[in-house]
């Protein structure tokens, strides 16, 4: 799950505090990871950076791969996984609209 971002400790403490109040964006049903969930995922992450995202069904192993797979593929990182939920942080490439603290 490991992403080039390499967020620390402190930095992850304070996007889980961001996402707290934060609605689920994207919703991954029963049909699972398709094409064009990835596809509105892009977007999403593209426009709010912090996004959270809910599960809605899988055991505990199927969601760890589901969040593998989402995270490889969008070159995310993952800030936090609790249960059916995860939160997932990209910056923009250009013009990032969070201001990290220091590592």
């Amino acid at each position: 799950m490991k992403t080039t971002l390499g967020l620390s400790q402190n930095q992850k403490k304070f996007l889980r505090g961001l996402a707290h109040g934060l609605n689920p964006v994207i919703i991954i049903g029963a049909q699972g990871v398709t094409d064009s969930l990835m596809a509105e995922l892009e977007r999403a992450l593209s426009h709010h950076e912090l996004l959270k995202i809910k599960m809605a069904s899988g055991e505990r192993e199927e969601r760890k791969e589901v969040i593998d797979y989402v995270v490889q593929q969008t070159r995310a990182q993952l800030v936090q996984s609790v249960g059916k939920m995860f939160v997932l942080y990209r910056p923009r490439p250009k013009d990032p609209q969070l201001a990290l603290p220091k590592a």
